[in-house]
C-alpha cells in the first residue's frame, strides 16, 4: 500500500547496480578497518606489552598526569609508585599510560624479575632562590 513496485524489489547480485553498491559498501569496510581498527589493536597490543614488562625503578605517567618511579611491583595489578620523597602510593598497572626512563635489568639476571634491577641515577636538584617571581 505505501510502499512502490519499485522499492518492493529484492536485492540481486546480478543487477549490475546492486553489485556497484556491494563493492562500495565493501571498500569502506576495508577503509575503515586499515585506517581505525587495525591502529588502534596494535595500539592496545603494545600497551598491554609496556604494562606487563613494568619493574622497579621505571620512571612512568598515570592516568592522571602523576609522574614516579616504580618502587615495587605490589601484584600482577598493582605497583607501589613513589611521586616524591617519603610519599608512595599504589596503583592499578592499567592506569599507567606511558613509562618515560625504563631501568636495565641487572647482568645475569633473568629480565622478569624485579628483584634485583638497579637503581635509576637521581638528577642533581636544582637551588632555588628566594624572592618574588616576576
Amino acid at each position: 500500500m505505501f510502499i512502490t513496485p519499485a522499492y518492493a524489489q529484492g536485492f540481486s547480485f546480478s543487477d549490475p547496480n546492486s553489485m556497484a553498491l556491494f563493492a562500495q559498501f565493501a571498500l569502506i569496510a576495508v577503509v575503515f578497518y586499515f585506517l581505525l581498527i587495525r591502529p588502534q589493536q596494535k595500539r592496545a597490543k603494545e600497551h598491554k606489552a609496556l604494562l606487563a614488562n613494568l619493574r622497579r625503578g621505571d620512571r612512568i605517567v598515570t592516568g592522571g598526569g602523576i609522574i614516579g618511579t616504580i618502587a615495587k611491583v605490589v601484584s600482577d595489578e598493582e605497583v607501589a609508585v613513589d611521586i616524591a620523597e617519603n610519599v608512595r602510593v599504589r596503583v592499578l598497572r592499567s592506569t599507567v599510560t606511558s613509562v618515560l626512563a625504563r631501568t636495565e635489568p641487572v647482568a645475569g639476571k633473568e629480565q622478569g624479575k624485579d628483584e634485583a634491577v638497579a637503581e635509576p641515577e637521581a638528577a642533581p636538584k636544582e637551588k632555588r632562590k628566594g624572592g618574588a617571581r616576576g
